[in-house]
């Protein structure tokens, strides 16, 4: 078992009900849930891998690839939707070379949607990271990743 994962379970007893914890906390100080990190869970808390799985994969929070240096997400809220999130959507997923859900295989940029982030005033928007990025449109997608380097 990697150093990691022992460090972080040695805060937990080893318990079936601490599942949703140990996935919350493995994620957090992982990135993401690998194969390797739910295998040793399951035998951490004695159950099938299977139920691990089960659990992880029924939970939006959970994520099974890593998140890049630049996380997306892109609001899919009604607000969002109206006012272009779909075009939206295109024009960044052109702009990185990644589809929604997917981490360039550099490690630079992660993408994913997300039903709302609660700034409907700013509609359409995403967050870069921690960064809120307003009134989107396709010409501010263009210059909002090639003034990062775009891919």
């Amino acid at each position: 078992m990697n150093e990691k994962l022992k460090e972080t379970f040695s805060s937990f007893e080893g318990k079936e009900e601490e599942l949703i914890p140990l996935l919350q906390k493995v994620q957090e100080n992982l990135g993401f849930l690998s194969d390797e990190s739910m295998e040793e869970i399951a035998r951490f808390i004695r159950v099938p891998a299977s139920m691990v799985y089960g659990v992880a994969t029924f939970y939006t929070q959970f994520r099974f690839v890593p998140k890049g240096e630049k996380h997306i997400m892109l609001c899919r809220g009604t607000a969002c939707h109206v006012k272009g999130a779909p075009r939206i959507q295109e024009e960044v997923e052109n702009q990185i070379g990644i589809k929604v859900g997917e981490t360039s295989e550099d490690l630079k940029y992660s993408l994913e949607n997300v039903a709302c982030i609660g700034a409907c005033s700013l509609a359409p928007c995403a967050m870069v990271n921690d960064s809120v990025e307003a009134n989107l449109s396709p010409k501010k997608i263009e210059k909002l990743f090639s003034t990062s380097g775009g891919r």
